[in-house]
């Protein structure tokens, strides 16, 4: 075979995470209610090997219930009679909908441990099992002197392991009968493969009575009954806990055992008449006795990689080398089911219109976005490895760095590993260089990247060869992260800061008509602080004239009008207006739980975004820094025409169209006084040594580099701005500086409305 038949071009992709839930349960919602089996088993091509073999048919085994546990499905309408003779009270109904319907959580989990293990095994089952389960309790008999760190301990006051065990059962029925269907009992030395168990228990019906787990027959072995061994964990029914309750008081005088899974099972046994079952239904509960010095990572057999738990752990690195081997043989099963269905996706494409070619590579991702338009295009980035010739701050080319130098690394090691494993053993791959590299982001399916790579390629004989081929990857949107955020309401007061210097004092009134229209006249829960910035030279002559004396009477005229508001504001004397230097001044003046929202003298506030502002900004958590949607000039756009009305609406969507979102200004923010605080102590130690740090960081720069919180920087277009020549400040630092002057420049207009005022100039110039 010739090597460049072997080196045909192929794709390879970057490992990807697929999750599909297949279960028998989904047939529920094509049929009707009946009673009775189907007649055509539920089955699964991927059951070999896996959770449930088989059938899911069948009667159980030792458990009871029959038919009488589809009572539980059965509809009981409750009627409502109003009586005529009795004055109308309102129906009370249940805060969440699931209450009232009687929907409990499946499962609840219970770990028997002690004082002397709470410390060591009970934290590492807490850490390794605990939240894959809606509610897990650690029951003790004595408390230890210091508790764990996020663990739910009850503690019963006695040590004796039957008294242990009465009390947990009791105080499972007492508080949490009505809750849930399922309870799971084990050992703090046993480790359990929480979503093994949690599939074995949402394929147990909850109406029957059962007691299953790992059988053992009792000392002297006589009776055909068996109890379920505590070691290995083992399931009572919400039913079955029911029952046993009004029996507790005498099992605990009448049966004598120092077991307390014999004492349990036998008071089940004597009472309710039922037995330890290892099967029910045909679904089995599976467990691996662990031996002494055995080694999680070398064993191979299917008992234990199928087993719900593993008894008994001695410690809790054992605890944790187990979570560590059951989650790579389920990560092992989730790659060969994503193969699997990849392989059934391609042979059904034949079946499609389009055939084989309509199916997207890789197999289960979304193909290519398609571009309507020229506009929708999504452009190609070419790098090399060591520069990228798409920079962030629009150079032609820009070295490899950070995240993008590792992002190149992985990717090129990627494509040579997955050759290899392709073309192994007749071939084998190591790479010299790369030629030319594209990559591209497509929100629908992820980072796509062409490679072209020059290879050395040798033979299982010995011979090499150097060659060049174009692979394609892709890391694919597949692992999505539920960020759960706090609480936070819209009726918090917003207190909006404004800064004025003496250049910026023209803009003022046009804020304070738009403030009094969209914050005064609606009543809005909002505060406006003004900061005068005084230069020394405007400073000195304050009492003969007063540079702000116009805005002072404009603030007077404002609170003459609505006569319960009052605008305060505080002067201030400095060379650098720095964002910093002036928000430790505000800081000062007010509470730690007030919410700032730091504008400037062309901030337009409106509900809507205050509102935003609410929303985004949450204490001890998250800060926000929208960016503004900055107009263009209007002597550059409209020229010789007057702006149309829909534009001179800031709300409309045609009025974003003649402007852009400015990335470059971060003057705008919304943040609670506390959260500043706190990033401002941490950056008290960097101010020692370097006075003139204040002066080169604004907020946003302070929030990144010593909160530790979220910075929510996003675009917002209800903060919109009129076009406006920013003064740029020398003193500042050189990056605010560059920001500023970017700013100015970019906000004059768009290419279009540029080359076409250049083009009129050029036409005017040649007549």
């Amino acid at each position: 075979m010739r090597l460049s038949s072997l080196l045909a071009l192929f794709r390879p992709a970057l490992p990807l995470i697929l999750g599909l839930s297949l279960g028998c349960s989904l047939s529920l919602l094509m049929v009707s209610w009946t009673q009775g089996d189907t007649e055509e088993p539920c089955g699964d091509e991927f059951a070999n090997g896996g959770l449930f073999p088989g059938s899911l048919r069948g009667d159980s085994q030792g458990g009871h219930g029959g038919d009488g546990g589809n009572e539980d499905f059965k509809p009981r309408i409750v009627p409502y009679h109003k009586d005529p003779n009795k004055p109308h009270k309102k129906v009370l109904r249940t805060r969440y909908i699931h209450t009232e319907l009687g929907i409990r959580e499946r499962l609840l989990v219970g770990v028997l441990t002690s004082r002397l293990t709470l410390n060591t095994l009970a934290v590492a089952v807490n850490r390794t099992v605990a939240h894959h389960f809606h509610r897990t309790f650690f029951f003790t008999g004595l408390r230890s002197p210091k508790l764990p760190h996020g663990m739910a301990v009850v503690a019963h006051g006695d040590d004796r392991p039957v008294w242990l065990m009465y009390e947990t059962v009791r105080h499972l029925h007492q508080h949490h009968g009505s809750d849930y269907d399922w309870f799971y009992l084990v050992q703090d030395d046993t480790y359990t493969q929480a979503e093994r168990l949690s599939e074995l228990v949402g394929h147990l019906s909850a109406g029957q009575d059962l007691y299953m787990g790992r059988a053992e027959e009792f000392i002297g072995g006589e009776e055909r009954a068996r109890y379920c061994h505590g070691g290995y964990g083992y399931l009572l029914s919400r039913s079955l806990l029911a029952r046993l309750q009004p029996h507790l008081d005498i099992c605990r005088n009448d049966i004598l055992s120092v077991r307390p899974d014999e004492w349990l099972g036998r008071c089940i046994i004597d009472y309710l008449g039922l037995s330890c079952v290892e099967m029910h239904q045909e679904m089995t509960y599976r467990y691996f006795e662990l031996g002494k010095n055995s080694d999680p990572e070398r064993e191979e057999s299917t008992q234990f990689k199928n087993a719900f738990t593993v008894h008994p752990v001695s410690e809790p690195d054992l605890m944790y080398r187990l979570h560590k081997r059951f989650s790579q043989i389920e990560l092992d099963r989730t790659y060969q089911q994503i193969q699997q269905l990849q392989v059934q996706i391609n042979n059904l494409s034949e079946l499609t219109p389009e055939g084989r070619e309509g199916a997207s590579w890789p197999i289960g991702i979304n193909p290519p976005f398609k571009p309507k338009t020229r506009f929708e295009v999504i452009n190609w980035d070419y790098f090399t490895e060591e520069h990228i010739y798409s920079c962030a701050d629009g150079s032609p080319k820009c070295e490899l760095r950070g995240a993008d130098r590792a992002d190149v690394s992985a990717v090129l090691e990627m494509a040579v590993e997955r050759l290899n494993e392709r073309y192994q053993p007749q071939l084998r791959f190591r790479k010299r260089r790369l030629l030319n590299g594209y990559r591209r982001f497509d929100p629908t399916r992820g980072m796509e990247y062409t490679l072209d790579l020059a290879l050395e390629v040798f033979t299982q004989k010995g011979h090499s060869q150097v060659i060049a081929k174009r692979v394609g990857l892709l890391r694919p949107l597949s692992s999505i992260e539920i960020i759960p955020m706090p609480y936070v309401t819209e009726a918090t007061r917003v207190q909006v800061i404004l800064p004025v210097t003496a250049r910026e004092q023209d803009y003022v009134g046009n804020f304070l008509d738009t403030y009094a229209m969209n914050a005064l006249d609606t009543h809005d829960n909002v505060l406006l602080t003004f900061l005068f910035i005084y230069d020394p030279f405007d400073a000195q002559r304050v009492t003969e004239s007063d540079v702000f004396a116009g805005i002072k009477a404009m603030i007077g005229e404002v609170e003459k009008r609505y006569g319960d508001t009052k605008i305060p504001w505080i002067s201030v004397k400095t060379e650098v207006p720095s964002q910093v230097k002036l928000m430790d001044i505000i800081s000062k003046k007010h509470p730690v739980d007030t919410l700032f929202f730091l504008a400037s003298v062309w901030t337009e506030v409106n509900g809507d975004f205050l509102n935003r502002c609410r929303m985004n900004a949450i204490s001890n958590w998250q800060v926000f820094f929208p960016i503004h949607f900055q107009e263009y000039s209007p002597a550059i756009v409209y020229r010789d025409q007057q702006p149309s009305a829909a534009a001179a609406n800031s709300f409309s969507s045609e009025g974003l169209r003649d402007g852009r979102f400015d990335r470059h200004v971060f003057d705008e923010a919304c943040f609670y006084n506390a959260d500043y605080m706190g990033a401002r102590t941490k950056m008290a130690a960097d101010i020692l040594d370097n006075d003139e740090l204040l002066e080169s960081m604004d907020v946003y720069e302070i929030f990144v580099r010593y909160s530790g919180l979220h910075v929510f920087r996003a675009v917002e277009p209800a903060l919109v701005q009129k076009y406006v020549q920013r003064v740029c400040n020398p003193r500042f630092s050189e990056d605010i500086y560059h920001r500023c002057v970017l700013s100015n420049l970019e906000g004059l207009a768009s290419r279009s409305h540029l080359a076409m005022a250049l083009f009129e100039q050029e036409q005017a110039n040649s007549t």
